[in-house]
């Protein structure tokens, strides 16, 4: 393997697609096409996305009981030559609900809080985290965390990722994330905004706001920031600049699921094949471009992406 990602909230994904959604009203699905089941958790859908790409991945995370199983038993047959290193706890993996509107162009999420997860959960998880470091180059860590894991623990993976000489990526947002890089800034950083534009105790409100905070993600000691802005851009950061990505295309919001995942997969594709923060932030944006060309989560080819790294501007900001 050359990546790993953790998800320590995994998810078993139930997308529906339901055309004039509304509250407190009977809706019938189209058919089986309108019903799908995944694998997910964001650091789970960046692994089913590099292996379609054809990086080596190992997939870690924590489950629990009969939602858990479906969900292995799915990873498995739908990605066979992904590495599997779960540990199990007591309780249920949570169930995340997607309803995608394609009239209205809206997405309603209902999603779980996940599994209690014990200390004995926990340090085991931590000694197979350990020992597959050595066995890959790149981590991702990935999406949220669930009860019962503290503050520090994801400072730890994160620590032990880097000291062991792997480039850490890490996508996340709330107190745990914010420690994080405070303490020991992974290489490339990209905070989850889908819910709040508030971080570090402000709210990003204007786009000064957003390059701002790219800065301060660099003096954190950040080598590549991704922060999303205004659905249609992303203000990027390396050490050499902070850049405005924004797509040539019109985006609808429908086709926004995954797309988050589909940038962090696209940073990962070019850090492996050695292309520079720059250039791996570029292939990161045209794989997120790629994916809103589907309604549902998608496995994205290599052309695919390549085909978008002109369908996007790219403008300096400082």
């Amino acid at each position: 393997m050359r990546v790993a990602t953790v998800t320590l909230n995994p998810a078993l994904d139930r997308q529906l697609i339901v055309s004039n959604f509304e509250v407190n009203q009977l809706h019938r699905l189209s058919g089986p096409e309108s019903s799908i089941i995944t694998p997910g958790g964001k650091g789970i859908n960046v692994a089913m996305l590099l292996d379609v790409l054809e990086i080596p991945v190992v997939a870690m995370g924590i489950l629990a009981g009969y939602t858990g199983r479906i969900l292995e038993e799915e990873l498995r047959r739908l990605h066979p030559r992904i590495t599997t290193n779960f540990v199990y706890t007591s309780g249920e993996t949570r169930e995340n609900i997607t309803i995608v509107d394609p009239i209205k162009d809206t997405i309603t999420e209902i999603n779980s809080s996940g599994p209690e997860v014990d200390e004995k959960t926990l340090g085991i998880f931590l000694k197979r985290y350990i020992m597959t470091l050595s066995r890959v180059n790149t981590v991702v860590i990935s999406g949220s965390v669930p009860p019962g894991v503290d503050s520090g623990y994801c400072l730890d993976l994160v620590s032990r990722a880097k000291h062991a000489g792997k480039t850490v990526v890490m996508e996340g947002i709330g107190r745990f994330f914010e420690e994080t890089i405070r303490n020991v800034c992974p290489h490339v950083v990209r905070p989850d905004l889908r819910r709040t534009q508030t971080i570090f105790g402000r709210s990003l409100d204007t786009l000064d706001d957003y390059i701002k905070l790219a800065r301060d993600f660099l003096d954190f000691g950040a080598e590549a920031v991704v922060i999303s802005y205004h659905i249609v851009s992303d203000v990027v950061a390396t050490k050499e600049g902070v850049w405005l990505f924004t797509s040539r295309e019109k985006v609808e919001k429908s086709h926004l699921l995954g797309t988050g995942d589909a940038f962090v997969a696209g940073i990962v594709y070019g850090i492996d094949k050695g292309l520079n923060y720059f250039d791996a932030l570029r292939y990161g944006m045209a794989a997120a471009i790629a994916e809103t060309k589907h309604v549902e989560k998608s496995a994205l080819s290599i052309s695919e992406i390549e085909k978008h790294l002109d369908a996007f501007e790219v403008e300096k900001k400082a």
